[in-house]
């Protein structure tokens, strides 16, 4: 694959590994807000994205309208994973938008979506999802996809459309980058997706060369892992996604997989995993510096 014309735009050379380390699921409880704010202020993370339709919402807002330099993008979300804890759409509560399941949430399987979403609805919720993050007083850095599912090829295109309109960068895999299959892309997708990616790269939009996420299925060495990971970052700009939570009642109750979280969090908060990125000289960048870059 070419280098990644990104690097040189962004300053660094076509050896250079960067690597935006970024927390999921902002707002999606109250665990993920208190985690974010403590790894920002400890400095080993450099971007995260908020859950618009999500209850705590407004407490990320206010967080990141306290801290304006915070990196916070918009988490485009479509579906609701959780069993007794559920969300649903805040651009509609028409049932024929394909959004909602019977009970007005988002349905918890993303395909679901895929099979009874009209694509004019989706592209409206996201369009409504970011401006309502706007409107809230959050300096919107990027959008991406919870869970993937605006990846889906009904749907990328809003999913570009509504970020680039506002000359915002999308969480975009460069063809052939490592970890794509994580994003739910098939290799039948991708070899759909190939034209339209390069296409969309030729014109200047940024993407990534590597999609990387810490376990949620374990919370065995959370550190040894993140390690492991970051030492197979390849040459260019990879997106590093972890999910931490601090641990609270709330988390227990609503997540199955919440012993992994807390890791995560306890992981990138140790001063092991900070000396590691700087021994392995792999740099660090937020989606401000890319946002900055493609609006110059």
């Amino acid at each position: 694959m070419n280098p990644n014309p990104l690097l040189k735009k962004l300053g660094y050379s076509d050896n250079d590994r960067l690597v935006i380390i970024h927390a999921d699921d902002i707002g999606m409880c109250h665990a993920s807000v208190q985690a974010f704010k403590d790894l920002w202020e400890v400095g080993i993370i450099t971007s995260g994205a908020v859950m618009v339709p999500c209850p705590w919402f407004p407490a990320t807002a206010q967080m990141c309208r306290e801290n304006p330099q915070m990196d916070m993008g918009v988490h485009a979300t479509l579906n609701a994973e959780w069993d007794i804890y559920r969300w649903g759409p805040v651009s509609t509560r028409d049932q024929s938008s394909g959004l909602m399941d019977e009970q007005g949430y988002f349905p918890q399987d993303p395909k679901a979506i895929y099979q009874n979403a009209k694509p004019e609805a989706v592209a409206a919720e996201i369009n409504t999802q970011i401006e309502l993050a706007l409107s809230a007083g959050i300096d919107v850095t990027h959008v991406d996809s919870h869970m993937g599912t605006v990846m889906n090829l009904l749907f990328v295109q809003s999913y570009v459309q509504s970020a680039a309109s506002r000359l915002l960068p999308n969480m975009l895999p460069r063809v052939n980058a490592s970890g794509v299959e994580m994003l739910g892309v098939s290799a039948t997708d991708l070899q759909t997706y190939a034209p339209v990616m390069r296409q969309i790269e030729a014109q200047g939009v940024p993407m990534v060369d590597g999609i990387f996420a810490m376990p949620l299925e374990h919370d065995i060495d959370h550190v040894g892992v993140a390690k492991e990971l970051l030492g197979e970052l390849p040459v260019g700009v990879s997106h590093f996604i972890l999910h931490p939570s601090v641990d609270t009642p709330e988390l227990r109750a609503i997540c199955p997989d919440w012993r992994a979280r807390v890791a995560n969090y306890h992981a990138f908060m140790s001063d092991e995993v900070r000396k590691f990125i700087e021994r392995e000289n792999i740099k660090p960048i937020g989606y401000r510096q890319i946002r900055n870059v493609m609006r110059s």
